[in-house]
């Protein structure tokens, strides 16, 4: 089977943080060249999380960009989404396979060494591990989890481990060199004064990384 490669660059697009409309960030970030795009918003209902998803899938898939919904499996699949991240508190992984079906992204977030060790086990796709460093975008995060646990989880899993939470620019080679295949960002995108241009910085920096650790 053909190990699944994601991009480097992983920008979560939480509608808290937004200062723009959505489809406006997110075409600043495609156009940037972001590949890979999650969508977050907690605080809409069901019709409004499905709206802007159908808005987001139908702008950025045609660009090439892989488009994820966060939380709700039924809503990515309504919207024509690349796929579904879920949480902890979430629908389980095999439930929104089951949801989502087969051909379709699945990632799981996992904040110590038994859910990681859990997940691999599912269908997911890839795993998401954090946080590995402090972070605001959460009301109640979970403990900080460091760069070390990457390391030590590394050699569990042939699938792509997404590092999240507290990532900036300055510490994002740090990450992938501690064996994330990808870095998941935020505010460090979000709330600079020209995300898109954050967004580019960040991908020659990934991109410089990756061909060190190559290397």
């Amino acid at each position: 089977m053909k190990r699944l490669v994601l991009p480097r660059l992983y920008v979560i697009l939480d509608a808290a943080l937004l200062t723009v409309p959505e489809t406006e960030c997110a075409q600043r970030l495609a156009a940037a060249g972001v590949r890979l795009l999650q969508y977050r918003n907690k605080q809409a209902s069901a019709r409004e999380l499905f709206e802007s998803s159908r808005r987001l899938s139908s702008l950025l898939i045609p660009q090439g960009v892989t488009f994820v919904v966060n939380d709700r499996a039924d809503v990515a699949l309504a919207s024509d989404a690349s796929g579904v991240h879920v949480g902890q508190e979430d629908l389980g992984a095999e439930a929104a396979r089951s949801v989502m079906g087969v051909g379709k992204l699945l990632g799981v977030s996992t904040h110590n060494l038994e859910q990681f060790k859990d997940a691999v086990q599912t269908s997911a796709d890839y795993v998401a591990v954090g946080p590995v460093f402090s972070t605001s975008t959460k009301a109640n995060p979970d403990p900080v989890v460091g760069i070390e646990l990457i390391r030590r989880l590394r050699p569990l899993t042939e699938k792509p481990i997404v590092a999240i939470g507290g990532i900036t620019l300055e510490r994002a080679a740090e990450v992938l060199q501690a064996g994330a295949d990808s870095v998941a960002v935020i505010s460090d995108i979000l709330l600079a004064p020209d995300p898109g241009q954050r967004a580019r910085n960040y991908i020659e920096l990934l991109e410089t990384a990756n061909h060190a650790a190559a290397d």
